[in-house]
């Protein structure tokens, strides 16, 4: 997989808020998903497909631990998200910057 691909899966998956919630509550890694489905009004079928979709984009991963499957966050695929939005960033504050300077200058030629 190239890396706009893993980046469209990436902010896919975290387009949702539930998923979203999971994101943050895998970062201690101490719940299964049948814990982490009783946080949510929704089946444990809905919640152990928002933890597939999750793992498919490689923001969690579930690990066995007896026989529980434990959840955690995979800390790599959020710095993937994050490394694209800080380029973002860095490509605004440039043209932002470039436009102010432009408005500066045009403004004391009046």
């Amino acid at each position: 997989m190239n890396a706009t691909l893993d980046a469209d899966h990436v902010f896919a998956a975290l387009a949702d808020a539930t998923r979203r919630d999971i994101v943050l509550r895998a970062l201690d890694g101490r719940e299964g998903v049948l814990e982490l489905a009783g946080h949510y009004p929704m089946s444990f079928a809905a919640v152990q497909k928002h933890v597939a979709v999750l793992e498919r984009a490689g923001l969690i991963t579930k690990e066995r631990s007896g026989r529980r499957k434990v959840v955690r966050t995979n800390m790599e695929g959020l710095q993937l998200a994050r490394g694209l939005l800080d380029r973002y960033e860095a490509l605004w504050r440039g043209r932002v910057e470039r436009m102010t300077n432009l408005i500066i200058t045009e403004g004391d030629d009046t």
